[in-house]
């Protein structure tokens, strides 16, 4: 299993909570309540999410077994709220030892509820890291190829330490079929304590998405980049001929509802895909739960 720790604004939290103070807390949970609009006729829709991994064989506290019968539910009603073709999540693990994938309850759980839905970029943990899926709407999308690469020195080494030594992390990745249009969709979640390895982990998806670009296939980047926009991730990955959509305001609100800073979770797209409409953040409770600590990242595309 790959043991995803928090990510660098989970260990600032305390420090923001102290400077925002009561006050903040009361203000910034403006917009919760805003409901998904639904996606165009001729549109597919495509979303991101860091569900949190779940630690077996802890029954309460934050993320524990008990905590995630709480919560998903709620996760449950977000997922079908977005009602998205192709949804792409990080951190959708359960983790006690080792790197069994065995037990994978977000992921067993959506897919028992939502039985339209499969998922992609996910396979037997000895040779597939399956904690990145990206989910996608049967009736609508094939499945054609998926696979992964580590952000590391030895990136075809499944479950390789990132480049500072830490936790294992990777880009999974999704080719598909939407409409006989081709999509590959690569999910990226970089590491939240170094810079240095997010810069590292940035110029890897570069150098591995560029070469599918340059052939002409059409590329979306998604997920966690835990970095705000315009940054060095950014900038990196889109030397390969990303654009990246505007995500306005928060996608991380420290398990609270806190909307302190802006986006840390982004969609990047090649050339032939052209987004539709605006972006949407779905930023509200489902049954007065949060279902996790980011906010749903939501948007329409169409292909050129």
């Amino acid at each position: 299993m790959i043991r995803t720790a928090f990510t660098w604004t989970g260990r600032l939290a305390v420090l923001l909570l102290l400077i925002a103070g009561v006050s903040v807390g009361m203000t910034s949970c403006a917009s919760v309540n805003e409901p998904v609009a639904p996606a165009p006729s001729t549109a597919f829709r495509v979303s991101t999410l860091n569900v949190h991994y779940i630690r077996l064989g802890v029954e309460t506290g934050d993320w524990s077994v008990g905590d995630w019968e709480r919560r998903k539910g709620p996760l449950d009603e977000a997922f079908k709220s977005v009602d998205a073709d192709i949804f792409a999540f990080q951190e959708m693990e359960s983790f006690g030892r080792g790197d069994s994938d065995n037990v994978n309850l977000a992921r067993d759980w959506l897919l028992e509820q939502n039985p339209g839905y499969a998922a992609g970029a996910n396979g037997d943990s000895a040779t597939f890291p399956s904690t990145q899926p990206i989910f996608y709407r049967t009736d609508r999308v094939r499945l054609v190829d998926q696979g992964w690469f580590f952000f590391s020195e030895t990136p075809d080494v499944i479950y390789s330490r990132t480049f500072n030594g830490s936790y294992p992390a990777f880009a999974s990745w999704a080719q598909f079929e939407i409409g006989g249009e081709a999509l590959r969709v690569v999910n990226v979640h970089t590491d939240y304590a170094s810079m240095e390895n997010r810069r590292l982990s940035a110029a890897l998806v570069r150098d591995r998405i560029a070469p599918w670009i340059e052939a002409g296939e059409r590329v979306m980047v998604v997920g966690d980049l835990n970095a705000r926009a315009g940054g060095t991730p950014q900038q990196l990955i889109g030397e390969a001929g990303v654009a990246w959509i505007d995500v306005p305001g928060a996608t991380y609100h420290l398990n609270r509802g806190l909307n302190l800073f802006g986006a840390i979770d982004h969609v990047g797209i090649s050339t032939g895909i052209s987004q539709v409409g605006d972006t949407q953040v779905v930023r509200r409770q489902f049954s007065g739960e949060w279902p996790t600590d980011h906010y749903p990242v939501v948007a329409d595309f169409a292909f050129e």
